[in-house]
């Protein structure tokens, strides 16, 4: 009687430990098939990751070169403004500096010509800078008589200073 208990105790021993090694091999399966969507989705997630990483130096790239062209253009700007001031600035030959009020009240008509046409140039300047389209005279003005004195090289691209 001892032996058949003991038996029974066995069998029933192992039908427990096969149970439970059955629902731990679904327990695992049930974690492998979670452990693989996570990998699904971590490798999309670097996926994505290296695509924004890629726009970013993009963009960084982008902004470097837009900052290079900005220097570019204010130093050329800071050129045309010392020429400016060079221009009114002006010392003749006996050392007196140019006087615009005493030009201006000798030469009446040839003073309002100059502003007038410098005027013009000027709002060009502005219009080029704020988007307008250069004509096909302005691009291709290559001696002086023929640029925009006010700002050469933002309307007359292919212009050369002969200084």
């Amino acid at each position: 009687m001892i032996f058949g208990q003991i038996k029974m105790m066995i069998t029933i021993l192992l039908v427990v430990g096969i149970a439970g090694a059955g629902v731990y091999v679904m327990k695992l399966r049930a974690d492998n098939e979670v452990l693989k969507a996570n990998q699904v989705l971590l490798e999309q997630s670097v996926e994505s990751q290296k695509q924004v990483i890629a726009q970013q130096k993009k963009d960084f790239d982008d902004i470097l070169k837009a900052n290079k062209d900005l220097q570019k253009l204010n130093e050329t700007l800071n050129k045309e403004i010392k020429k400016l001031d060079d221009k009114f600035n002006k010392t003749n030959a006996s050392g007196k500096k140019r006087d615009l009020g005493d030009i201006a009240i000798a030469k009446p008509k040839v003073m309002e010509k100059i502003i007038n046409k410098a005027t013009v140039n000027a709002t060009r300047c502005v219009e080029v800078a704020m988007g307008a389209p250069l004509t096909q005279d302005e691009i291709n003005a290559t001696k002086k008589s023929q640029i925009n004195s006010e700002c050469p090289s933002l309307v007359n691209p292919n212009y050369v200073p002969y200084d």
